[in-house]
């Protein structure tokens, strides 16, 4: 017997009805996960992504995240649920699951939890996937423990998840993955990479000759000859395969990359690679040019082979107002051209209005929209009655690292859970937060979904990759329990997102350590260890054991550096709130060498130009008015509080200087603004290239 339809708290929520009377069932019982033999090779054909994983390949997934909360049971093939397993197969009746507009969805799964045992049966391998992550929530929340019942859940939207702006500030594979782990864990489906742009031109400023030195990013790379030299910066480009092994860890997780190349606007990485095909605002394409069009097209008939997503996205965004016909030429010429190719569908921003009036040729309906400004055009009577089919990307979700004068700094919580019109919960239909009149009805069928927006307008030195987690890791699940079409509720959401936070598989965008106390690592470079050289105990209790490399010792309890060798570590970063800590003498005038260095960061004696002391962060030098005397001990700490970062250097006999690390960003060629930076404490290794000597480190937990 259950009880009145309810909902399991999670993110997002799961409709559920609870046995009565109220039982659970531990996963610690757990004996094997059983895929069911007839769906094992099975995929999902409705979803975004060309490369679908299996069922069992989903459930490969699933099997190694209940490892990472304990449960360690094997992967085997069945018909049937059978007692103290994880039963995942393919439902009998698909049309169950609906989404919003009441469609069938593959999205959509049905868990039944008994005493003994847990069923999950999804409309397709996808749907029982997101069935496993309301598993593993459930189990995060109540100790490892399920409530008996059962309940149906779907996708009320295909498209939710976020866009990130990596034209204009590369970020590594590794990231991009990682956040697509994230985002999988609330049931987040879409990784919009923007791959191409520039940081703004304002025309009026610059000369064609200064454009040029803007920073340009285009990402994809290829082999093909006839786009030789458009890949920019080189090495901050993907290749073939990085960019497949992306896709492909994206998609073990449910998770499509949709890759968008922006043209005819933001495109100086192609003027400048063929600065024929430009207008005289050397950031636009010369539509009307002969070779503009073809060049357009070969770049994207080189990279189409290598994008595993049914839709791609051309931009087509801010292109010049008295150009809208040959805009509209272009859209519909690369859209048929896409089309013809790789039978891949286009998308582009909403730029331009269609017309009303007679012998006018318009943008295609065959053309999604990815709406972003209601004062630039009104969804719902523009688009949605026009017969387009819309994804919302409403600036009411836009986000720019790291300064906007009309954008919050993180994802607004009080806009997810009170920004309709009548402040009740935002949703994908809603394109206007002040006028129900301008949005669709929720069942609208030619709503797509809703992404959040971040962009990186100031640059690639204006902030970290890490501060993009940042800015949207605390809202991102909020809001994704709205693209959803959940029920949570602010109080509510507050109450499990740090349970839920805390526990995403695949990914450690936080860069935690585990540590018994609040001292991660502690190097005294004790007498009383000589005899264990060259492993450097670690004294915190965690058994962080250091490794001498390449000539580094230990005499006298001191680190001796010869800027060849170093300390070797077994950790990496540690995320924000954190005190690094050591004493440091350099018996070398040369000015150099790293200190400490991490995948994400390193801190460096001076670059061999500056003798100033400096954290690196994305190969950028993020330099403070400091530096290290000549023969001189000096106590040196780096401090991460929450988004900003400090350091401190102490020398005998004198006062103690501390220094904000900062960073001064060009906004609109009209000023500048000084923005805190966010570094994480590098702990990798210590020493390489340093000559000097260091000793007492510390890396604490606190700040």
């Amino acid at each position: 017997m259950f009880a009145a339809a309810s909902f399991l708290p999670g993110i997002p929520t799961v409709p559920f009805n609870v046995s009565v009377p109220a039982e659970s069932y531990s996963v610690t019982k757990l004996e094997a996960i059983i895929v069911d033999s007839r769906y094992a090779n099975t995929v999902d054909a409705n979803g975004l992504t060309l490369i679908p994983p299996t069922l069992w390949s989903f459930a490969e997934t699933f099997r190694s995240d209940l490892a990472s909360i304990g449960v360690n049971v094997p992967l085997i093939l069945g018909r049937q649920a059978t007692k103290n397993v994880v039963f995942l197969t393919i439902s009998g009746s698909p049309n169950e699951f609906l989404d919003a507009a009441g469609r069938p969805t593959s999205e959509g799964y049905s868990l039944t939890v008994t005493t003994s045992s847990i069923s999950i049966a999804g409309a397709s391998p996808l749907g029982t996937w997101w069935g496993t992550r309301t598993v593993l929530q459930q189990a995060i929340l109540h100790g490892l423990k399920i409530s008996v019942g059962e309940g149906v859940d779907a996708a009320g939207w295909g498209e939710r998840g976020m866009m990130l702006d990596v034209g204009r500030h590369y970020y590594p594979p590794d990231f991009i993955i990682e956040m697509c782990s994230y985002m999988s864990y609330f049931k987040q489906n879409v990784f919009h990479l923007h791959l191409s742009d520039h940081v703004w031109n304002p025309a009026n400023l610059y000369s064609h000759e200064l454009a040029l030195e803007l920073y340009a990013g285009f990402r994809p790379a290829s082999n093909d000859p006839d786009i030789a030299g458009l890949a920019r910066p080189s090495n901050e480009t993907y290749s073939p395969s990085v960019l497949e092994n992306m896709q492909q860890e994206c998609a073990a997780r449910g998770v499509t990359i949709l890759p968008e190349l922006e043209s005819p606007g933001h495109s100086i990485a192609t003027t400048d690679w063929k600065p024929e095909l430009a207008l005289a605002d050397f950031s636009m394409l010369n539509i009307s040019y002969p070779e503009t069009i073809p060049v357009v097209q070969s770049y994207w008939k080189a990279l189409l082979p290598g994008f595993h997503s049914k839709v791609v996205h051309i931009g087509a965004d801010e292109y010049a107002s008295n150009l809208v016909d040959e805009y509209t030429y272009f859209v519909n010429t690369m859209s048929s051209y896409i089309q013809g190719i790789s039978g891949k569908a286009t998308r582009i921003w909403g730029t331009f209005p269609p017309s009303s009036l007679p012998n006018v040729t318009n943008v295609d309906t065959a053309v999604s929209i990815q709406q972003w400004e209601l004062d630039q055009d009104n969804a719902l009577y523009d688009f949605v009655n026009r017969g387009y089919h819309v994804l919302n990307s409403d600036d009411f979700f836009y986000l720019d690292l790291k300064y906007s004068d009309s954008y919050p700094p993180a994802v607004d919580l009080e806009r997810v859970f009170f920004g309709a019109p009548d402040g009740g919960p935002y949703a994908p239909n809603i394109f206007d937060h002040s006028n129900a009149t301008n949005n669709p009805p929720r069942d609208n069928p030619y709503v797509l979904g809703q992404l959040c927006v971040v962009w990186n307008d100031w640059g690639p030195n204006a902030s970290t990759y890490n501060e993009a987690y940042w800015m949207v890791r605390d809202g991102l699940p909020a809001l994704g329990d709205k693209q959803w079409g959940g029920q949570l509720t602010l109080p509510d959401y507050q109450s499990i997102f740090p349970t839920l936070q805390a526990s995403v598989p695949g990914q450690n965008l936080d860069r935690r350590i585990q540590s018994k106390s609040s001292i991660i690592l502690s190097y005294t470079f004790a007498e009383s260890h000589q005899s264990l050289l060259p492993i450097v105990p670690d004294v915190s209790g965690n058994e962080y054991n250091g490794l001498l490399v390449g000539g580094s010792e230990v005499r006298n309890g001191v680190l001796h550096l010869n800027g060849n060798g170093y300390l070797k570590t077994p950790l990496g970063s540690k995320g924000r709130n954190y005190t690094l800590s050591f004493s440091v003498i350099s018996t070398s005038s040369n000015k150099g060498g790293i200190l400490f260095s991490g995948p994400d960061s390193s801190f460096l004696n001076g670059n061999g130009t500056s003798p100033l002391l400096m954290l690196v962060s994305g190969n950028i030098a993020y330099p403070v008015n400091m530096v290290l005397p000549f023969e001189q001990w000096a106590d040196v700490t780096i401090q991460g509080i929450g988004p900003q970062t400090f350091i401190s250097v102490t020398v005998e006999k004198s006062p103690k200087q501390t220094e904000e690390v900062t960073i001064n960003m060009g906004i609109w060629g009209g000023g500048m603004q000084e923005g805190s930076m966010a570094i994480e404490a590098p702990i990798q290794k210590i020493g390489e290239g340093f000559v000097g000597q260091m000793k007492d480190i510390s890396l604490v937990g606190t700040a």
